[in-house]
């Protein structure tokens, strides 16, 4: 077997495999077995047919079919034997073969690029600092009061405190009703702020019995996809809110308040908290996008690709039946999230480098340590949790990055600004 490796780029490689007549002869045997199995000749049960005849009748073809297979066993053990270090997924370029004789084909395969670590302990980044307002307390109370609220059935929509029962009918944009489109009783809060708006305004002032139409717009990625719903009305519940008062504390305490104003102290207390793990998630961000500004160096195609799919496969839960629209464009979508990919597989080349430069290495202690927390919450033997812990990859792995962020986090200098962002007034 002839083999010969060309740099294409920095990180990417072209393996040229030249295979003899007699190199092919037992991975061609074996495909012949398998086919024989499959096969029905007239005259002969299936797969009894002679292999000679199966050979006769079918050889060209079975060995053409079977030629990605046998370069793709070829391909595993040059990379084997030559210790080639590929990563992502190959390709097959070309593929040439000439029966009896040979078998030439090329495959494209990515390395990991040079990367030379530059001095990331200098970096700055900013940590938002939320002050909680009085405001929020009271749209996290008001939350509290439509969870327990009752309902109380009217004919008519007045404010955004009604629950609306429609059944739901897609039509086309002439108003044709599309068959098997139809969702019935389906219940909406017009005050949930995660209700369409689309059909908040199209439902204020709706009336039962009557039907209305509404246009529905999702957007994923910079692509819009349009739906049309008539709405007929069946049902008007009208939200009433429990009085703010010590028996509505103490119920939803469950005992542990009685009063207003230490209920209030205590939401005030687990905001903050919300808002500080945000802030610390913010940085995090911010230590991870700096690190991958100050890198410039080449990303393999393959991680490339393979963060977008990711990304795509992600979109497409959010569709219905989990499937892409049959307009959906491909291609823009690949060239919208490119740089996004680009910056993740920078980073996860980085981290494997920022891993070995920071020698950080998971101890038994610190395992253990771990799997002592995460049992209690679980409520769990300790030693069952240290052990699937200490066979799992992928856990080990998330120890090793949770240990680097700790130490990235003290080397680089964090400045605390006021946050703009998610600011409130009372």
């Amino acid at each position: 077997m002839e083999v010969k490796i060309q740099e294409i780029t920095d990180v990417s490689r072209e393996l040229e495999i030249v295979a003899s007549a007699e190199e092919l002869e037992p991975h061609f045997e074996k495909a012949y077995a398998e086919y024989q199995k499959k096969i029905e000749i007239r005259g002969f049960r299936k797969g009894k047919a002679p292999l000679d005849m199966i050979k006769r009748l079918y050889g060209d073809l079975i060995e053409h079919d079977s030629l990605e297979a046998i370069a793709s066993e070829f391909y595993r053990k040059t990379v084997k034997e030559k210790d080639l270090k590929p990563i992502g997924e190959p390709t097959l370029v070309d593929m040439n073969y000439d029966r009896g004789k040979e078998f030439r084909f090329k495959i494209r395969y990515d390395v990991r690029p040079t990367i030379r670590l530059k001095d990331y302990k200098t970096i700055t980044v900013q940590r938002p600092v939320h002050t909680v307002t009085n405001e929020e307390i009271e749209n996290e109370m008001l939350s509290l009061r439509r969870s327990k609220a009752r309902l109380e059935q009217v004919e008519k929509v007045t404010d955004l405190d009604h629950v609306v029962t429609v059944d739901a009918q897609e039509i086309d944009e002439y108003g044709t009703p599309i068959l098997g489109k139809k969702d019935e009783n389906v219940r909406l809060y017009l005050a949930d702020e995660r209700l369409n708006q689309q059909y908040r305004e199209t439902l204020t002032g709706a009336v039962v019995g009557e039907t209305y139409r509404v246009r529905l717009q999702y957007e994923h990625e910079g692509h819009t996809h349009t739906v049309h719903e008539e709405l007929t009305v069946k049902k008007i519940e009208k939200v009433i809110l429990p009085e703010l008062n010590e028996a509505f504390i103490t119920e939803i305490s469950n005992g542990k308040f009685k009063t207003l104003e230490e209920y209030r102290a205590d939401l005030k207390k687990k905001l903050e908290q919300y808002w500080n793990d945000q802030s610390e998630r913010t940085v995090r961000n911010a230590v991870v996008t700096e690190i991958v500004k100050l890198h410039d160096f080449q990303v393999p195609d393959s991680l490339i690709r393979a963060f977008i799919e990711q990304l795509l496969e992600d979109i497409k839960k959010s569709y219905p039946k989990k499937e892409l629209p049959a307009d959906f464009d491909y291609d823009g979508f690949f060239e919208r999230n490119r740089e996004y990919a680009i910056a993740q597989a920078k980073w996860a080349l980085l981290r494997e480098e920022l891993l070995k430069e920071e020698n950080i290495t998971i101890t038994d202690q610190e395992l253990e340590q771990r799997a002592e927390e995460d049992a209690k919450k679980m409520n769990i033997p300790k030693e069952r949790v240290v052990s699937y812990y200490k066979s799992s990859e992928q856990m080990m792995d998330r120890l090793a990055g949770e240990k680097l962020m700790s130490v990235l986090l003290k080397s680089v200098k964090i400045v605390d600004v006021p946050d703009t962002e998610n600011r409130q007034t009372v």
